[in-house]
């Protein structure tokens, strides 16, 4: 990939993570959905941070959670969010910039302000997530870097940011800029919640515009509206040309053309939150791809990274990722 300026560039929403230790009864409150994700306008935000104790506070969203692994797996990594000039804002910038990710996108100084979710784990290691987009979803065209995104190997976007209309037309601009230069273009569905609000639109641009789909069970059976998980795996084969579909402790099943690999997930020595592992998933199996790697191998990567991300609070795990890798003989 020597014509690359970045192996992995990601257009996601820039989004501080607030993520707290809460027992059951906390969430039964607030009206939100246990181990999904709810979107909640500022007001809603501040009050479920005002029910919350002690805090941890650092940059987040999908797409940033797996570009910021990529970085640290030492790949050429960069992100392309929207965030405004406020202390949020300034976190998001530094926390990302110290994973060696390239992050240019200047702080805008209207509208409304830098986007945080709130990520509530309970004891089973389940987490719930409250999200105020802010000013992460107006993203416009004008915001994608057409010299990073053509420079870069693969795109890769988040289906949480397929939202309000100018945001789909920077996805679809990014997405035309890295066909033009002959780049791939992956996506994550991100949640079930986002596949059955934008199914439609969805289903379209995997079958159109999308080389690789990265999908969980829940959503890939969503996205194709049956209960029969064969249904949709057959389905997605004639749509992208790879589509990584995680399973939990049931691990993954890549499927590409006629091929399909089955891939073992690695229990955990201790389950302590699920905050992140479809997003280091992504990370681990990016990694491959944009080493080299045969699939089978970038699907273990990808369920290695998922491994070691749930057994510590919050999405970075900078220090255990590289020790893990480096022990498998990828560092």
């Amino acid at each position: 990939m020597s014509d690359t300026t970045h192996d992995v560039i990601a257009v996601g929403a820039a989004i501080v993570d607030i993520i707290a230790r809460v027992e059951d009864h906390t969430l039964a409150p607030l009206d939100i959905a246990k181990g999904a994700m709810t979107l909640v306008d500022e007001a809603g935000s501040a009050a479920i941070y005002d029910a919350l104790g002690e805090t941890l506070e650092r940059s987040g969203g999908s797409a940033a959670n797996t570009i910021a692994a990529l970085g640290v797996l030492g790949r050429k990594a960069a992100f392309i969010g929207k965030r405004r000039d406020d202390a949020f804002g300034d976190v998001f910038a530094q926390d990302i910039r110290a994973t060696g990710t390239h992050f240019t996108s200047a702080a805008v100084t209207t509208g409304e302000a830098t986007a945080r979710c709130l990520v509530m784990v309970t004891p089973d290691a389940e987490r719930t997530m409250a999200t105020y987009l802010g000013v992460s979803g107006d993203l416009e065209p004008d915001d994608v870097d057409r010299e990073a995104v053509a420079g870069s190997a693969i795109l890769y976007l988040e289906g949480y940011l397929w939202d309000k209309p100018a945001a789909k037309d920077s996805f679809r601009r990014a997405m035309e800029i890295a066909h033009e230069a002959g780049r791939k273009v992956a996506l994550s569905l991100s949640d079930p919640f986002c596949v059955d609000r934008h199914r439609d639109s969805f289903r379209e641009i995997v079958a159109s515009d999308i080389d690789l789909l990265f999908a969980n069970e829940a959503e890939l059976l969503s996205l194709y509206q049956t209960e029969d998980l064969e249904e949709a795996l057959a389905a997605v084969a004639k749509d992208v040309d790879i589509a990584a579909v995680t399973r939990g402790p049931d691990g993954a099943i890549i499927v590409a053309g006629g091929e399909r690999i089955a891939v073992p997930a690695l229990p955990p020595a201790a389950l302590v939150d699920t905050t992140g592992a479809g997003d280091l998933f992504a990370a681990g199996f990016l990694n491959g791809m944009t080493t080299g790697q045969p699939l089978d191998v970038c699907g273990a990567m990808g369920c290695t990274a998922a491994n070691v991300v749930i057994q510590v609070l919050g999405a970075r795990c900078p220090d255990a990722l590289k020790a893990k890798f480096a022990i498998e003989g990828w560092a």
